[in-house]
């Protein structure tokens, strides 16, 4: 809220670079009010492994999450090096046929909780080994 203040502010006050400044502010303000009210809409996403479904967020605090069979999962695997700069490595990725989703190291309280995730889900993998994290 005090960027939403802050941009009125200079939108009110100031010239033309300070009212730009100021509708950036705002748009930051906002989109973070959004984020907030989801986090009380929505309970924080997590990951379901069953021998009958698989359930995954589609974001951190989103509703309606992804639910398929374990059948369904096409691979399971470790992103370490191929990261973007703003990630922390490793990501889990899960593909669902063509459909890839990506949960960040973030997510979890210890890397122990990603392999966790990645046995359980090779388990539906009709026996198939899961790719190994590199070292």
């Amino acid at each position: 809220m005090f960027g939403v203040l802050l941009g009125i502010l200079l939108v009110w006050k100031l010239g033309t670079v300070g009212v730009w400044g100021g509708y950036l502010l705002i748009a930051i303000g906002l989109f973070r009010a959004f984020q907030l009210v989801q986090t009380f809409l929505h309970p924080a996403g997590k990951i379901v492994v069953s021998d009958k479904e698989v359930v995954l967020p589609r974001g951190l605090h989103r509703g309606h999450p992804v639910k398929v069979r374990p059948s369904d999962v096409t691979a399971v695997y470790f992103l370490r090096r191929s990261v973007p700069w703003n990630r922390s490595a490793p990501v889990l990725i899960v593909e669902l046929g063509d459909r890839a989703m990506a949960f960040p190291r973030d997510w979890f309280a210890s890397e122990a909780d990603q392999r966790h995730i990645v046995h359980a889900l090779s388990r539906g993998l009709g026996g198939a080994t899961p790719a190994t994290p590199e070292a």
